[in-house]
């Protein structure tokens, strides 16, 4: 099964006409596009308007992507039932980036990816649980002794869980 051409070139070409001046970007998902990592997100800011195009099963006829799509995004090596999965992962994680959208925009400074690693580990209240404990350093108010724990964290924790980022 494989979208037919007609409905999507007519939405296409509608969509495009009623905003010649917006700085356009038209993307489809596919297993067969560049695969999405977060390094990538900050590209799709510098446009006025994402265009985000759904195949289902077999996909879209070629021709479609041809004429409209600029690029073909995947969220992994893995097949889907459709696109539409993948285009609100995209939107989820895009939308992150976007100003105003967090509570505190610093927040995108201290988290996985940002840094091309992975995240120190977090914790919350009480400080002891079911006999398991928040790292005393956390809970002594020493700032720099925190952020070079969590330095450490970050690269104990990336090579452990993905080695494959500090390469």
């Amino acid at each position: 099964m494989v979208m037919k051409p007609e409905p999507i070139f007519s939405a296409m070409g509608s969509v495009l006409k009623n905003s010649p001046h917006k700085k356009t970007r038209r993307i489809y998902f596919s297993p067969q596009g560049r695969v999405l990592k977060q390094e990538h997100l900050k590209e799709y800011l510098a446009y006025d308007q994402l265009i985000l195009l759904c195949g289902r099963y077999e996909g879209v006829d070629e021709r479609v992507i041809e004429r409209y799509i600029d690029e073909e995004v995947s969220i992994g090596d893995y097949v889907l039932a459709g696109g539409e999965l993948p285009a609100m992962v995209f939107v989820e994680a895009l939308s992150r980036l976007v100003p105003g959208v967090l509570g505190c925009a610093e927040s995108l400074h201290q988290e996985s990816f940002s840094g091309l690693l992975l995240e120190y580990p977090q914790y919350t209240r009480p400080p002891e649980f079911q006999g398991m404990k928040v790292p005393e350093v956390l809970l002594s108010g020493d700032h720099k002794k925190i952020e070079h724990w969590r330095q450490e964290q970050v690269l104990l924790r990336t090579r452990k869980k993905r080695p494959d980022l500090l390469t």
